[in-house]
C-alpha cells in the first residue's frame, strides 16, 4: 500500500500538542505502580480524562479471583471504539501500569516535569505516552479526510508489568475485542515486529535441618543450591552461541534474580529457595527451553544424597514472531515514522518480552510503535529520571494517525 500525505490531519496534531502533553502529564501524575497492583481507580481516572478528550470508555472490571492470581490487588481494562464504517479493526494496546519508582530521581517521579524537552517521570516512556500517541492519532482521525472504513479501538490495560494475563490476553479471551490488526506499545524508533519470550522458574531445594556443631547430621540445602546454581551458570555460557537470526535481539540469557532460606546463623539450612529468568529467542520452542532448564536441574541436584529440587513455573510467555497479514502494517508504520523522524527506519527485534504476544497467539497481527527516544536506554525506562522528548510524541502520533488513515482508506 502506498502511503500518503495528509496535511489536514497533521495540521490538526500541530494544533492539539500542547493538549497531548497535558494529557500525558495527568497521566504521569496517577500512581499506578504494580506491584502492589491496586490498578482499578487508577484505571477509572484514565477513563476520566480520555472522556475529557470526548471518548465514550467502556469500563470491563476484572473478578477478583483473576486479579489475585496475576499477583495483584484490582484491575479494570478500558476499550474505546471509534467506528468509520464497515471494514478492520485496529486495536491500539497501551498500558497504564508502571513498576515503582525506585530511587536516584532528580526530580518527582509523579511530577511531569518538563526539562529541555523532555517530559520526566514513571510512565512518561513506559508506555503512557503511548496511551497519549494513540488517543490523539485517533481523534487526528476526523481530519484525515473523507473515505474511510473500519474501526479503530483504543485498549488501555493495567497489568503489563505482571505479564497482561488478565489484560489482553482476557479481554482477546473474552471477546471483547475482535481486531484484524494491532499496535502495541513502542520502546524506540523501530518498527518491532519479534521480541523474546520468557521463562520464570521457582525452585525450592530441600534438605534437612542440624545443629551447627554436627552439621553432618543433616542435608544441607544451600550447599545443594550452591551446586545447582554452579551447573546453571555454568551451563548460561553456552547460550552465546545461540544467536538469534533477527536483529535486535540477540542471544538468550540466563538471570537468577531472587534467592532466599536459611533458619539462622548455628542451623545447617533444610530449605532454599531461588527464582531464575531465561529469556526465550524466537528460533527457540519454549516448552523445550522448560524441559532442558528441569533436566539440568535435576541432575544436579542428584549430586547430593537426600536433596530434593521442586521446580515451579511462575510464567512461560512466548516469544513474538511476525504472523501473516502483518506487513502492509509494518511497512505503512516505516514509511510514514520515516517521513516524520526524517531518517530511514526499519523493522527489527527486541530482546524484551510484552503483552503484544497475547495478540499474536490469538491470530492477530501486531507491531510494536510508539513515543519514545532511540533506546529503552535513553528513556531509563524502568529507571530513575525515566523520560520522553516530547517532540518525539508529537512525530510518533503523526506516524501512527498517517498510517491508521492509509489502512482504513
Amino acid at each position: 500500500m502506498t502511503p500518503t500525505d495528509r496535511p489536514a490531519l497533521r495540521a490538526f496534531l500541530d494544533g492539539a500538542a500542547a493538549r497531548q502533553v497535558a494529557l500525558l502529564a495527568d497521566l504521569v501524575r496517577i500512581p499506578t505502580d504494580n506491584p502492589p497492583g491496586d490498578c482499578a481507580p487508577a484505571a477509572e481516572r484514565v477513563a476520566r480524562l480520555l472522556e475529557g478528550l470526548g471518548f465514550t470508555v467502556e469500563r470491563h472490571p476484572v473478578a477478583a479471583e483473576l486479579v489475585r492470581a496475576a499477583g495483584m490487588l484490582s484491575a479494570t481494562n478500558l476499550v474505546v471504539r471509534r467506528r468509520f464504517g464497515e471494514g478492520k479493526v485496529v486495536a491500539l494496546n497501551a498500558h497504564a501500569d508502571v513498576v515503582p519508582p525506585g530511587d536516584g530521581w532528580t526530580t518527582d517521579p509523579y511530577g511531569a516535569e518538563i526539562r529541555d524537552g523532555w517530559m520526566y517521570g514513571r510512565g512518561a516512556a513506559v508506555s503512557k505516552s503511548d496511551i497519549a500517541t494513540y488517543a490523539f492519532a485517533i481523534l487526528a482521525l476526523d481530519h484525515a479526510g473523507a473515505g474511510l472504513r473500519g474501526s479503530v479501538e483504543l485498549h488501555v490495560t493495567c497489568d503489563e508489568e505482571t505479564g497482561g494475563e488478565i489484560g489482553p490476553r482476557l479481554l482477546l479471551e473474552q471477546r471483547i475485542t475482535r481486531p484484524d490488526l494491532a499496535v502495541g506499545a513502542g520502546f524506540s524508533y523501530a518498527v518491532v515486529n519479534a521480541h523474546n519470550g520468557c521463562l520464570h522458574l521457582e525452585v525450592e531445594v530441600g534438605g534437612r535441618s542440624a545443629h551447627a556443631a554436627r552439621p553432618w547430621t543433616g542435608i544441607d540445602a544451600l550447599a545443594g543450591a550452591t551446586r545447582i546454581l554452579s551447573a546453571l551458570y555454568a551451563w548460561r555460557e553456552g547460550l552465546a552461541a545461540r544467536q538469534s537470526a533477527i536483529a535486535g535481539i540477540g542471544a538468550p540469557q540466563l538471570t537468577i534474580g531472587l534467592i532466599a532460606g536459611g533458619i539462622n546463623t548455628n542451623v545447617v539450612p533444610d530449605r532454599v529457595t531461588f527464582r531464575l529468568d531465561r529469556r526465550i529467542v524466537p528460533e527457540e520452542q519454549p516448552e523445550a527451553v522448560e524441559a532442558e532448564l528441569r533436566g539440568l536441574i535435576a541432575a544436579a541436584a542428584a549430586q547430593t544424597p537426600g536433596l530434593t529440587a521442586t521446580v515451579r513455573r511462575i510464567l512461560l510467555a512466548a516469544p513474538l514472531t511476525p504472523l501473516p497479514g502483518g506487513a502492509a502494517l509494518s511497512e505503512l508504520l516505516c514509511a510514514h515514522a520515516s517521513r516524520v523522524m526524517g531518517e530511514t527506519i526499519r523493522t527489527g527485534g527486541v530482546p524484551l518480552y510484552t503483552d503484544a504476544r497475547h495478540y499474536a497467539a490469538a491470530g492477530v497481527p501486531i507491531v510494536l510503535y510508539g513515543a519514545g527516544p532511540r533506546s529503552i536506554e535513553e528513556a531509563n525506562a524502568h529507571r530513575a529520571d525515566e523520560r520522553v522528548p516530547l517532540a518525539d510524541l508529537h512525530r510518533a502520533t503523526q506516524a501512527v494517525a498517517l498510517t491508521l488513515a492509509d489502512l482504513l482508506r
